[in-house]
């Protein structure tokens, strides 16, 4: 268990509704709520990588905090706790940056796309294009580039920060790319790209940094971003 989520003394809302982020936040140890963010991705555009993961984690926030502030306006008489779970808001903090909370909420949102021989890989638009994605990958190489956005509702200090990391592959057989695409995870992804789908994981043939990096969220950067906002 991370020693940050030892005697947690804060809340945390994750605004993603990936499994594997899910994953990787109760790996760490922490208890969280969820809450997706719900916009439209593809209207948010920046010509630098980094930049375009950036914003769209910002563009995330930004819309979270505008739900919860729009129903903590409806639950004014409300105790005042954050109960979030299954992307629904059932109770929301009426005071989102009042100095007088007991404990601080942080709201941590995240984006991922996938590199490709210079190019920008966002979700597969269609089962076709998943399947020309992961053609690629086989026998070669891709990044992911990951962002998270730390975000402490309590004084409105927010740190971001992303991470990048290389992933080289054998050959993938056509049989095992048409499974994948039958089964339509690979839709849901940056780039169709699931290194930790066992039928992905064995032609993974190296994985030049963190593997929770690839499966969209860095633990290293986010416990750091977390102290910063703390």
């Amino acid at each position: 268990m991370d020693s940050t989520a030892n005697n947690q003394e804060f809340k945390i809302i994750l605004g993603s509704s990936s499994v594997a982020r899910k994953k990787i936040m109760a790996d760490m140890g922490f208890k969280f709520t969820t809450m997706s963010a719900d916009i439209d991705e593809k209207a948010i555009r920046k010509e630098k990588t980094e930049d375009l993961v950036m914003a769209l984690a910002e563009a995330k926030a930004d819309a979270i905090i505008g739900k919860l502030e729009n129903l903590g306006n409806e639950e004014k008489d409300s105790k005042p706790t954050v109960v979030i779970s299954a992307d629904t808001v059932e109770n929301v903090q009426p005071k989102l940056h009042g100095k007088d909370e007991a404990e601080p909420t942080l709201l941590i949102t995240c984006d991922q796309v996938v590199v490709y021989e210079g190019m920008i890989r966002e979700k597969p638009s269609s089962k076709e294009e998943a399947r020309q994605f992961i053609k690629g990958y086989s026998g070669g190489h891709a990044a992911t580039v990951s962002s998270v956005l730390v975000t402490n509702l309590s004084n409105g200090s927010r740190k971001g920060g992303w991470d990048k990391v290389e992933i080289h592959f054998h050959d993938i057989p056509e049989e095992v790319i048409e499974k994948l695409i039958e089964e339509a995870l690979v839709l849901n992804v940056a780039g169709g790209l699931i290194i930790e789908h066992p039928l992905v994981a064995p032609y993974v043939k190296e994985v030049v940094g963190g593997t929770d990096s690839v499966m969209g969220l860095p633990k290293d950067l986010t416990r750091r971003l977390m102290k910063e906002v703390l």
